[in-house]
Order: structure tokens, then sequence, then C-alpha cells
């Protein structure tokens, strides 16, 4: 293990810019995060006492397993429209929540609807099965064939079964990510077919002017979020910068750094510690999107990644030539200095997580610790880098290496190397294995919560 890093004037690294500091993080008043998840659980609390409330003016006068069968669906197309929320990447839920706890939330929201769905279909077969006496399957397929939207129900919750059967995590990690999100995309095609049944048999729909215009607008709000965070936005700016790659910088064997260039990127909204979704625009790779984090904090002229292969995506990144098109979408994410909350920090990298942390280290101000775990010093990518943006900004690094047995980045040497960690905002990118076990000892040796953060950088759960 090796210490680096004194005291030094705060100046430009060999290479990279320097970046003017940031205000001083608030020391008062409610954190980003905080806001923006209340704001979430108050939208959804305040929408849902608004279908109670149509539900109830709608009336009762049908059978129990109707009744719970209208609910449940009323519900359900609640959720429905959440989800299209929370997936549609608008920029400040997701500069405060992060695009992995968003995709997390999503997911478990998923499975809330299917189940509320079956309970739909459910109870509102077996009430008119109870009151016509027919076989439930039977009156299943008299609805179908009879009431106008009711099959184009069924086959939307078809759809939901079927994307919900390859997003449980068994299946989720046989598939390709392309593949997965074909699948997905259906669920866009089961939204249009339940917003159709819901305005042509949905009785709580048609019940008041009120009603049917709450339900036109959550449905409107909820696709034009999608419409404006998925497709506007993106189009908008990369028409407006102009992507393009101006150099492709071999790191070692496996690692590969791109620096990316392009028109008014002062402009771009991108903070260290965000991510974008690349496509390189060759005849190969257009199709595909990959999440990468900045290696260097953005300033205002050139963007860099950096990029460890470990699949035909980010191997080919090397073969990149200079002047290739770029379609990035982004930045996302919620790693970044929005979330401080104390003057110092403890930045702890593991093998290429540590690119979101090296553009950190250039953007944060306060003093700051720096942890960076290896197996061998020739893996530390950007080494150098760090070496002298620590020394220029009066940081320590400390470069951990050695073998996963025993934990060097266990409670206790934690401790040992941060003596004052606890007084300290703390930021963790690494390797899964590492970076939960770091968390568990961060836990143990009692940092707030709310001064820890991390970030999976990931398309899907």
């Amino acid at each position: 293990m090796t210490k680096l890093g004194t005291p030094g004037p705060d100046q430009g690294v060999s290479g990279v810019p320097a970046v003017p500091p940031p205000p001083a993080p608030p020391t008062a008043g409610r954190r980003p995060e905080a806001v923006a998840r209340i704001g979430l659980y108050g939208l959804l609390a305040a929408n849902a006492a608004a279908v109670a409330v149509f539900f109830v003016r709608a009336g009762f006068g049908v059978n129990a397993l109707l009744l719970l069968g209208r609910l449940t669906g009323l519900y359900a197309a609640l959720l429905m429209a959440f989800q299209l929320l929370l997936v549609a990447r608008l920029p400040w839920l997701d500069r405060r929540i992060g695009m992995d706890r968003l995709t997390l939330w999503h997911r478990w929201t998923g499975f809330g609807l299917l189940w509320t769905l079956l309970g739909h279909a459910v109870f509102i077969t077996f009430g008119y099965a109870e009151m016509s006496s027919m076989d439930p399957v039977d009156q299943l397929v008299d609805l179908a064939g009879t009431v106008e939207g009711v099959l184009r129900a069924v086959v939307a919750l078809a759809l939901i079964l079927v994307v919900g059967a390859v997003s449980a995590r068994r299946a989720r990690r046989r598939l390709a990510y392309e593949t997965w999100h074909f699948v997905h995309l259906y669920t866009y095609v089961a939204v249009v077919l339940a917003f159709t049944h819901q305005v042509a048999a949905g009785s709580t729909f048609t019940a008041s002017p009120a009603a049917t215009a709450y339900w036109y607008g959550l449905w409107g709000a909820a696709l034009a979020a999608v419409f404006a965070g998925r497709l506007v936005l993106p189009l908008w700016r990369n028409r407006r910068h102009r992507l393009r790659v101006t150099a492709v910088v071999p790191e070692n064997d496996q690692v590969v750094s791109v620096h990316i260039t392009g028109r008014d990127l002062d402009r771009l909204p991108a903070r260290a510690g965000q991510f974008f979704l690349w496509r390189f625009l060759t005849k190969d790779r257009w199709w595909q999107a990959n999440p990468f984090s900045l290696s260097a904090a953005p300033d205002g002229r050139t963007l860099r990644l950096t990029v460890k292969a470990a699949g035909d995506g980010s191997a080919a990144l090397r073969h990149l030539e200079p002047g290739t098109r770029v379609f990035a979408e982004g930045p996302y994410g919620a790693f970044t200095a929005l979330r401080r909350t104390r003057p110092d920090v403890l930045l702890i990298a593991g093998g290429v997580g540590v690119t979101p942390i090296r553009a950190l280290l250039e953007e944060l101000h306060g003093h700051a610790v720096v942890l960076y775990r290896v197996n061998t010093e020739a893996d530390a990518v950007l080494h150098d880098e760090l070496r002298e943006l620590a020394h220029a900004k009066g940081a320590e690094l400390h470069l951990v290496t050695g073998p996963s047995v025993p934990d060097r980045l266990a409670p206790g040497e934690l401790s040992r190397l941060v003596p004052d960690l606890t007084d300290r905002d703390v930021y963790v990118c690494g390797p899964p294995g590492m970076t939960a076990a770091v968390l568990r000892g961060l836990r143990e040796l009692g940092v707030p919560r709310r001064q820890i953060h991390h970030e999976r950088f990931s398309l899907a759960g």
C-alpha cells in the first residue's frame, strides 16, 4: 500500500484544464435527494387519494368482486402511469435520485402493477361469472368477445406478464441487454392498450367530467414525460452539440480513454461523477448503447470516458477512428457534488470504478482522501493523473494493493487510514462485491447514511 499526495496550491493538472471549484455545500436544509423523494411520494399519495375519491363517487351498485376488480384496475392504471414517470429520465429527478434508484423503484413498481392487473382480471371475471352463473373461463371469453376494450385489456395483460417474466432476476441475468430492452419496449404497447380499454369500458373513467379530465391528464402527463425525456431532449442535445471522437488513448492492455469534443459543450449540464449512454455511430455499433461515466470533470470543451474491455462492445472502442460521430444520452446520475453534506470527503475507488472518482476529485473542494483499491500497481488506471491531482489539490492518495483476502478495506483498515471518516462525505465506486463490503464497513463504523454516496452504473436491474 502506498500513500501519495501532499498539500499544495490549487492548480491545473497535466493534460487536464483546471476546473473552478463549485460553491461550498449547504450545511442546513433538506438534501436535494430528500426533496425529490418527498416530491415523488407526495405525488403518488395525492393521486392515490384522487383515485379513491373518484371510485367512491362512481357508486357501489355492483357485487363485492366487481368492486374489488374496479378498484384494482384503477390502481393498476395509476401504477402504470407512475412507472412511466420513473423511467422518463427527467433531468430534475435523475440528478437528485439517480438512474439506478429510479430503475430499482420502476422494477418494484412493475411487480406491484403485475399483481394489481392480475387482481383486476380475476375479480372482474369472477364477479361477472357470479352474476351470470357462467364458468369463469367462458365468462372471460364472453367478455372479450362482447364488451368493447376487454380483448385489448387481455392482450395488455399478456404483454405485461411476458415483460414481468423476462424482468425476473434469474431471467434478466441470462439475457443480453439488447434482447431484454427489445422485449421491454412492448410495455408501451401494453400502456396504449390498457388506456384504450379504460376509455372504452371504465365506468369510473366516465362517471363525471372531472374523472374523465383527471385520467386524460394523468396519462397525458406520463406519456409526455417519457416523450420529452427519452426522445426530444436527447435528439435536441445531440443536434446542438454534434459530438465527435477526437482521440483514442490506450491506458493499458485492457483500458482505453476516448476523448470527445463538440459544439457549445459549456452549455451541456454535465457534472463530474455523471455518466452518459454512448452510441458510437459506426457500421457495427450504432445500435448499441453503453453506460460509461466521465473520467474527467467537464471543462466546457471536451469530454472523456475511460473504459475497460468487458465485452465486444467495450473492446471495440480501442479501434474507434477520430472523427467518429457520437450520439450520447445524458448526462445521468446523482453521484455528484450535489449530494455533499460535509466540508471534507473520502473517495473510495476499486478497479475501473476510479473513473468517476477521478472526475469528482478534480471538481470537489475541501480536504479529500482517496483510497484506490487494485490487485497490483499495474492495474491502477489513471494513477499518474490521480497522483498529480492529489498533489495539486492538497489531497491524500492511498494506493491499496494486494489480493482480495484479507480485506484491505475492512472497517479496521478504513478507520486506520481515515480516522475522521465519520465527519466526511464518502463516495464509493467499484465492483459490486467490493462496494457492498465497503458499504457494510462504513455502516459498522457509524458513518451516517446521509453521508454515504454510491451509484451503480447500469441500464437495467
